[in-house]
């Protein structure tokens, strides 16, 4: 990485640790709580990305300047989007409009940000988060809007932001956690609510990337993977793909038993609002503890999930005390549910840039390099980067969350790069 990039890098460091340690405070504006959220009827006839709503949405932390508004000024959004089955939903999120001056050829450009897992009560919606350094219900309800850093980088760089709530998070139903086609419709459609807000300084050929770790990557990566036919007008330049769960029974399986073991309560929560017909069988299966664990993960954050499961195992959930991958092997309408989740059967015409850790202990690494040679073999454009940390404390979380720090800031460059045209490298064949 160059003097330059370094320093901008540093700075979008520097910028973010004070922004989350509080450094720069400032009285935050509280938003409506409510209404907001509520979407009203969708009107025949509508288009994905038409804005349902907004409202000004200030940072916690920000500096007044003589311009506006350090480090950006939030608009908040419900936006109009499709579900996991395409029928018409409404979605909400944030833009954010950096105050910071772009220094490339052309018009700004814009990278929405897909979120890592943030849990899957209403509350843990970034657009709720954005707005305050910590959300706290006693006794464990506890979030804090940990995606601030990547967010503050690319702001830094003069790139806008948009950020999606995802379908469900802070709008009426479960959140459909991990499903491939509602997280891309509504990473997509966030792009298209945020160039169809007047008064920012977007234009209809804004160059656009996405961005996400995590359950972030697997909306990005699946964003990228239906973007030519889902939303073929956007000039998309891009994309980040960050540990991506493209398999998802794989990824199942890895966290059993590990600090995020009710990761995989938002999961089933997610695949029985998405596919009300496996319902059912799912129920069959669960005992009154996996009854009362989904009903308790439906409404909380990370934290709290964290607190009161981490390490139990999904057999003690399980009417028949197997653990779930054993359980879905014979539920077919499940496995089906499952398996519409996989991500790498399509192609992204956008040039990607593709991390995971090897000794990753959440999404396992051999589904991210697996996913870099499925778009290869297709013909995408593709840099994979294997994270090489040795593995600590396995089932803590540890493995997964270093790369996402580590490999930033050539997430941030790689990005930098695209949206000013500079040729995309490639690995293919190389790993």
């Amino acid at each position: 990485m160059g003097t330059s990039s370094t320093r901008k890098w540093a700075a979008a460091a520097l910028t973010s640790a004070a922004l989350v340690g509080g450094l720069l405070a400032a009285p935050a504006t509280a938003h409506a709580e409510g209404d907001f959220y509520t979407p009203p009827a969708l009107e025949q006839g509508g288009s994905p990305g038409d804005i349902l709503r907004s409202e000004p949405s200030d940072l916690a932390i920000r500096v007044p300047t003589g311009d506006g508004v350090f480090p950006a000024q939030g608009t908040r959004l419900l936006y109009r989007s499709n579900n996991a089955k395409g029928a018409p939903n409404a979605v909400s999120g944030t833009y954010l409009e950096p105050s910071t001056v772009w220094n490339g050829e052309g018009p700004r450009p814009l990278v929405a940000v897909a979120v890592g897992t943030h849990g899957q009560g209403d509350q843990c919606a970034p657009s709720r988060n954005l707005g305050a350094l910590v959300q706290y219900n006693p006794p464990l309800d506890l979030f804090t809007e940990y995606e601030l850093l990547s967010i503050n980088a690319l702001l830094l760089q003069g790139i806008a932001v948009v950020v999606t709530d995802y379908d469900g998070l802070g709008t009426p139903g479960h959140h459909t956690y991990v499903n491939r086609a509602a997280e891309a419709y509504a990473v997509l459609d966030s792009v298209r609510a945020a160039l169809n807000l007047p008064g920012t300084s977007l234009t209809p050929d804004s160059p656009v990337g996405l961005y996400g770790y995590s359950q972030g990557g697997g909306a990005s990566g699946a964003a990228a993977e239906l973007a030519p036919t889902y939303a073929p007008e956007l000039n998309l330049k891009g994309a980040y793909v960050g540990a991506p769960p493209a398999d998802l029974l794989a990824t199942l399986k890895q966290i059993d038993g590990t600090l995020l073991t009710g990761a995989v309560g938002y999961t089933i929560n997610g695949l029985i609002e998405a596919y009300p017909e496996i319902r059912s069988e799912v129920e069959a299966e669960i005992n009154d503890r996996g009854r009362a664990m989904l009903a308790a993960v439906a409404n909380q954050c990370v934290p709290e999930t964290v607190a009161t499961l981490a390490f139990q195992r999904t057999e003690d959930f399980t009417r028949t005390g197997e653990p779930l991958d054993v359980v879905v092997g014979r539920l077919p309408q499940v496995q089906k549910a499952i398996d519409e989740q996989r991500i790498g059967r399509l192609t992204p015409q956008i040039p990607v840039l593709l991390q995971h850790g090897t000794q990753d202990d959440t999404v396992p690494y051999g589904q991210g390099r697996q996913l870099a040679l499925d778009w290869c073999d297709n013909g995408a454009t593709v840099q994979f980067d294997a994270n090489l940390t040795p593995p600590i404390l396995p089932g803590f979380v540890i493995n997964h969350a270093v790369p996402l720090l580590t490999g930033l800031p050539n997430a941030v460059q790689y990005l930098d790069a695209r949206l000013r045209d500079a040729p995309a490298p490639s690995n293919c064949g190389a790993f």
